[in-house]
This record gives structure tokens, sequence and C-alpha cells, in this order.
């Protein structure tokens, strides 16, 4: 197993999780259970994406796509239904 990727919080990790499992990469977050301990812990390096050696560049490159994705525009909305604009 190799750490892969240290995701900025627990939603990060798990959409990543989730994503590398729909591509058939079956990745391991760690350190969820710790989080419960911030103040007591340091903040950062808590939180690990682990995936198997013969799948970790493989994982790496679904992650770096991911994190170079930008949203495609053209694709929001003129307006939102039930937003106050001030």
């Amino acid at each position: 197993m190799q750490r892969i990727y240290e995701p900025e919080n627990l939603m990060e990790g798990e959409l990543l999780q989730g994503m590398l499992a729909s591509e058939g990469v079956e990745a391991h977050l760690t350190g969820r259970d710790l989080l419960g301990g911030v103040g007591e812990l340091p903040v950062f390096g808590l939180l690990g994406l682990s995936v198997d050696n013969d799948q970790a560049e493989r994982a790496r490159q679904l992650i770096a796509a991911y994190n170079a994705a930008l949203p495609i525009s053209g694709d929001e909305p003129d307006t939102f239904p039930d937003v106050l604009v001030c």
C-alpha cells in the first residue's frame, strides 16, 4: 500500500475515494477516526488516501486530472430560482 494523497478535509477524501472506485481503483481513506482529536493532534496530515502499489500511478493520474479540471463555462443558469440577490 502507498499513501498517494492527503485530502484537505473528510469530504474531499470521500469524494476522491468514490471517484477512484468508479474508475476501478480501490482506495482506503485513513485517519477518518482521528478527526475527533483535532486540537490534541496536528491539524495537517491526518487524512490520507492509500492504494495498492500496482494501482498507485493510475490513482495519482486520476487525482491530478481531477485537481486540474475547470468548470465548463456557459453552464450556469441566467437566474437562480429562490435566490435573493441583494
